[in-house]
């Protein structure tokens, strides 16, 4: 009985969203591998396949829980259910909702929208349309990775056991192997992570809300520089990217897409970072460095004796109220001292 019933206290211990989301995934894999198995395919109504997915739209998020290989279904088993688990006992249920969905569906649409430019320019419909099927959860990592490089960027892992690094320094080496991959003819489904990195920023940096520890008070993304979009990349780029992102952030508020924020009064203006409001992160910090001051203004304040039962302060010892008395009385403290050093002597 207790081997039966740890098992179910593990799964039962998972957060909701996570344990939906992990079923969905195992089932969805096995059932396109039957499928696959009994010849049947392709499967548009699984899979996202430009030519046909208008007529299945809800493959632009579920073709999210269909794995079509083994090394990927592993991969996505061993990465995937342990960090949304992380993210959703510290970020909520709805909150990682909003962001599986959002990092899967919008990167779906550019793969989409990408696919139907490439059939524009070259005619060549069995390749673009419906000779690309995209699935699992490539988008969905590299947009994790971002959410941890906002959360733990200095945090150090080991990958494969091999090579030690920072969690800040992991995105950009998977949207260097996404780049390789894609040059060398390999657009679908390794494309998908350079617009799951991106879709992935955008929505931590500008719209996913955040509730205050102060007041309550919601905000939404996180403004500090050390998130910003040229924080990703060399120096040298960061001249071009400042001027680039600063003309679309002014058209973006022009137009409403993203939430206002209030200017940050450390940096009195917008410099490289589009709004320059405090991060969460930076928040927290300056809340505990805070608390950390009141705690040693407290402890440094001197506590006065406690009253005894009848309101009078308690009276001190004989030998302290004859010292008090006659000045020239040696304590007894400076007695030990003086025999102690005559023994050293």
């Amino acid at each position: 009985m207790v081997m039966l019933s740890s098992p179910l206290t593990v799964i039962a211990s998972i957060p909701v969203v996570t344990r939906s989301f992990t079923a969905a995934t195992v089932l969805g894999s096995l059932f396109y591998g039957y499928l696959k198995y009994q010849g049947i395919g392709p499967t548009p109504y699984l899979t996202l396949i430009p030519g046909q997915s208008i007529f299945y739209p809800w493959t632009f998020v579920t073709s999210a829980i269909i794995e079509t290989s083994i090394p990927e279904f592993v991969a996505t088993m061993i990465f995937v259910p342990a960090s949304l688990r992380y993210l959703e006992r510290l970020w909520g249920s709805i909150e990682l909702i909003k962001f599986i969905v959002v990092s899967v569906g919008f990167s779906n649409i550019i793969a989409f929208g990408l696919n139907w430019i490439e059939f524009i320019g070259t005619r060549n419909a069995d390749m673009f349309l419906y000779g690309q099927e995209y699935h699992g959860q490539m988008a969905l990592q590299i947009a994790i990775l971002v959410a941890f490089t906002q959360l733990i960027p200095e945090h150090q892992v080991q990958v494969m056991g091999v090579v030690r690094t920072r969690v800040k320094n992991i995105p950009m080496a998977y949207l260097t192997l996404s780049t390789v991959l894609c040059l060398v003819g390999y657009q679908c489904p390794w494309i998908v992570i350079q617009f799951g990195w991106f879709v992935g920023w955008v929505y931590l940096r500008f719209y996913k809300k955040n509730t205050s520890d102060v007041g309550g008070a919601d905000t939404y993304g996180d403004r500090s520089e050390t998130f910003s979009l040229i924080s990703w990349f060399p120096p040298f780029a960061h001249k071009p990217l400042t001027f680039g992102g600063n003309l679309v952030h002014y058209w973006a508020n022009r137009l409403h897409l993203i939430p206002a924020a209030q200017g940050d009064l450390e940096s009195g203006g917008y410099a490289q970072v589009p709004g320059n409001t405090r991060a969460e992160a930076e928040r927290r910090r300056a809340m505990a460095l805070k608390a950390l001051d009141q705690r040693l203004a407290s402890a440094s304040t001197p506590t006065p004796p406690p009253a005894s039962a009848n309101g009078e302060s308690p009276r001190p010892p004989p030998a302290a109220a004859a010292k008090a008395e006659d000045p020239t009385m040696p304590s007894s403290s400076g007695t030990a001292d003086i025999g102690d050093g005559e023994d050293k002597a």
